[in-house]
């Protein structure tokens, strides 16, 4: 008898425990749940008010208080940040969230390369020393060290490679305007996909540089900080630091206050 009692002792607690744990919410309640910090974190979240009382230390007003905005740590740089610089004495890369309003199309590619027309950064030897380097890195294993289409890829699959990777060397490459380029790498072309997330803003550029000047030395014309007589579009640093002319404004597609936005 005094088992058969337990049993249903033990039956009417899960009972008990059923119907209390998963009420269904109805009109200004909520209802209930088995596991609350599944869905209620313990953790606060920053600028997220979720108070709930029965997973968490302290009042509502304790919580208000912790979760309201504060000033960043210093240092902090905000998305979007365009170019490589200074906050206060703290060095930062660029992440490359400078906005692009030119879509993945072939109109819009082709008002690109009518539009896109300056470098923004003035050619220097840092430019272009990092520039090999991430061409190398990101660019080279298809167009090849020297631009000419023939990277280790190409190379070496045996003739399985599905498609020629454009040859910069070409007449028709040298011409083009800086957003032929530009517009490739965000949005990418033919098999080739995007390269916006693996380049900052300043390194897309960078790029670009390294290739005008692989273009320059196959044609036998300078391009450097001190020199350029590859095109018009492209400033020497000298010529920036000796105030003939100012730096090269940035492309219509950034603009300072669109940045800041």
């Amino acid at each position: 008898m005094n088992k058969l009692n337990k049993l249903y002792g033990f039956l009417a607690l899960g009972m008990v425990v059923a119907f209390t744990s998963c009420q269904s919410a109805s009109g200004n309640k909520t209802g209930s749940e088995y596991m609350p910090d599944m869905a209620h974190p313990v953790t606060y979240e920053a600028n997220l008010f979720d108070y709930y009382k029965y997973n968490r230390w302290g009042s509502a007003d304790d919580l208000h208080k912790m979760v309201q905005p504060r000033k960043p740590i210093e240092g902090t740089i905000a998305r979007g940040m365009a170019g490589n610089g200074h906050e206060g004495n703290v060095a930062f890369r660029s992440n490359g969230a400078v906005p692009y309003y030119y879509g993945d199309t072939e109109e819009e590619r082709e008002r690109a390369m009518r539009e896109i027309l300056n470098n923004p950064y003035p050619i220097s030897e840092k430019h272009l020393a990092h520039g090999k380097l991430l061409y190398n890195i990101q660019c080279g294993i298809c167009h090849g060290e020297k631009g000419d289409g023939n990277g280790y890829l190409v190379r070496d699959d045996g003739g399985k490679y599905p498609v020629q990777p454009a040859n910069f060397m070409l007449e028709d490459f040298i011409a083009s305007s800086n957003g032929r380029y530009y517009h490739a790498i965000m949005h990418g072309k033919n098999l080739m996909g995007s390269y916006a997330d693996k380049l900052s803003y300043e390194e897309r550029w960078e790029v670009i540089q390294y290739i005008r000047s692989l273009q320059a030395a196959s044609v036998k014309l300078e391009y450097n900080e001190k020199e350029n007589t590859l095109n018009t579009t492209d400033t020497p640093l000298s010529m920036v630091a000796s105030k003939k002319v100012v730096e090269a404004p940035a492309p219509v597609m950034e603009t300072s206050e669109e940045m800041n936005q």
